[in-house]
């Protein structure tokens, strides 16, 4: 079987309420980075953010942060977009990543493409009701179009994401169109508990994920669970040949003791090692991911 490739997504937005170990600023996700990959991550994925956990989008501190991360680490890097938190054009929404592209030494292996559209509120069920109301993760098909042939002309790789099978079906229309070229990782969005935007972190909703995926294309699936448990599934993803997108910028893991990031990546890697798979390193895995 392949090697696993096992990304550390280590922030996103998430505060420190129910786990103290997110790393917000520049040194702290270093550090993680450093400590994932001596556990086993070849990709580590982040979101700058300030002081106070407030977002942060100012492209020098996505320059100190990667710098950083190299200094201490060869890992493949994928940064964020924003989100949510950054409404505005394809352009100003891509303009970190090329600007960082311009330095070899800056520029990252990856530029993120959610493959669709969703809503993102929160939903309590407890009241019932919405927490937030009008959150759309907004990803037009210009814009991606946009985002395809500029990460492309910027030589990083597309990093897709999918919260539903549309997305796929929007996948296979890019490469089909030649916007996209495989091998390409895909990192499937199960999401729990409040989250009710993508198909629900189980077994069934894993597999009607995979039931749309080609046979055809040269896609790397890669299996998170935002604001769920994903170790419920993760023996099912390395069985099946997929890989692991793992990190308290999902789920803090309050019930396993409020667990580091590195904590969480190595008990991936202990459970493929008892299963007989190897994990790959960040050479491995660019060679399987076609990152030059």
């Amino acid at each position: 079987m392949k090697k696993l490739i096992i990304e550390a997504r280590i922030n996103e937005y998430q505060a420190r309420t129910e786990n103290p170990h997110v790393p917000w600023l520049a040194e702290e996700i270093a550090r993680d980075a450093e400590a994932c990959q001596a556990e086993g991550a070849s990709i580590v994925h982040f979101h700058s953010r300030h002081a106070d956990g407030s977002p942060d989008h100012d492209f020098s501190t996505y320059q100190e942060t990667i710098r950083r991360i190299r200094a201490v680490s060869d890992l493949m890097i994928n940064p964020t977009l924003g989100y949510v938190t950054l409404d505005a054009s394809a352009e100003e929404r891509l303009s970190n990543v090329v600007a960082l592209a311009k330095d070899p030494a800056t520029r990252p292996e990856f530029a993120p493409m959610d493959m669709g559209s969703v809503n993102v509120d929160w939903y309590d069920p407890s009241e019932p009701g919405y927490r937030t109301k009008g959150l759309i993760y907004k990803n037009g098909t210009d814009t991606l179009e946009y985002f395809a042939t500029n990460i492309s002309a910027s030589h990083m790789k597309h990093y897709l994401v999918g919260w539903n099978v549309s997305f796929i079906r929007q996948t296979i229309a890019f490469m089909d169109m030649g916007l996209i070229e495989g091998p390409v990782p895909f990192l499937i969005v199960l999401t729990d508990g409040i989250m009710l935007a993508g198909h629900p972190g189980t077994e069934a909703g894993l597999d009607a994920h995979l039931a749309f995926m080609p046979k055809d294309k040269k896609i790397e699936w890669i299996v998170c669970n935002f604001n769920g448990n994903l170790f419920e599934l993760t023996e099912k993803a390395i069985r099946e040949g997929g890989h692991i997108g793992i990190g308290l910028g999902d789920y803090p893991y309050a019930e396993l003791g409020q667990p580091t990031n590195s904590d969480l990546v190595r008990r991936v890697r202990e459970q493929a090692e008892s299963i007989g798979r190897q994990i790959a390193s960040p050479d491995d895995a660019r060679q399987m991911l076609g990152v030059g």
